[in-house]
């Protein structure tokens, strides 16, 4: 009899804690594969975007044939460029440059940018490249462009606006780096709805891209 309350105590004792602890570990899991999610973008393709009319200039650009593969293409000569781009004045312009004004310029913005960074990876045949409109931060007024660079590596953003550098998607969470709408040769994409902060963002799709925040 007394072998008998000593295993139900024992039982009584380790049940709950154990799941507890398979409760926990769990939870851990889920946020940890929500924060996987919101680091890669979804996006929806789409016949047209709200930046149609504007991106009139730089459309020949983005459709262009991509240049051969360069094998020397690496992260290094990306960082390079980013960080070229990044050392031009920002000055905002109501419509976009194109890659020779912006070289050219004494200035640029944001889509200026971005763009010539986007002909620059494209000529060297980089694949899997996208030019992204968005905000920079989900209490952003104004949209911002960037490109998102998949690779067998992993998702990069690319700012040339903001950052010097390259940097992993997984670094962002969901209030930065918000995207509304991307472009890759004659595709475009609207980003697919992820919760509250992309519905948020609703207010801004018609918005010229604006500048650095």
């Amino acid at each position: 009899m007394l072998m008998v309350r000593i295993v139900v105590m024992i039982t009584i004792s380790i049940c709950p804690y154990t799941l507890r602890k398979a409760g926990l570990v769990a939870l851990i899991l889920f946020c940890l594969s929500c924060l996987s999610a919101f680091a890669q973008s979804n996006y929806i393709t789409v016949k047209s975007t709200p930046y149609d009319r504007q991106m009139t200039r730089i459309r020949p650009i983005l459709t262009s044939a991509s240049g051969q593969r360069d094998q020397n293409l690496s992260l290094g000569l990306v960082n390079n460029w980013i960080g070229n781009l990044r050392a031009i004045p920002y000055g905002f312009s109501m419509e976009w440059k194109t890659p020779d004004e912006v070289r050219a310029g004494a200035y640029a913005d944001c889509k200026g940018k971005a763009v010539a960074l986007y002909n620059a990876m494209q000529a060297r045949g980089a694949e899997n490249v996208r030019l992204v409109i968005g905000k920079r931060s989900w209490t952003s007024r104004k949209t911002h462009a960037w490109l998102e660079w998949t690779t067998a590596g992993g998702t990069y953003i690319l700012d040339p606006t903001i950052n010097w550098s390259a940097f992993r998607a997984e670094r962002v969470g969901r209030s930065s780096y918000i995207p509304l709408y991307a472009f890759a040769g004659t595709q475009k994409f609207r980003a697919a709805p992820s919760g509250g902060v992309f519905a948020s963002n609703a207010p801004y799709a018609g918005q010229h891209v604006a500048s650095r925040l």
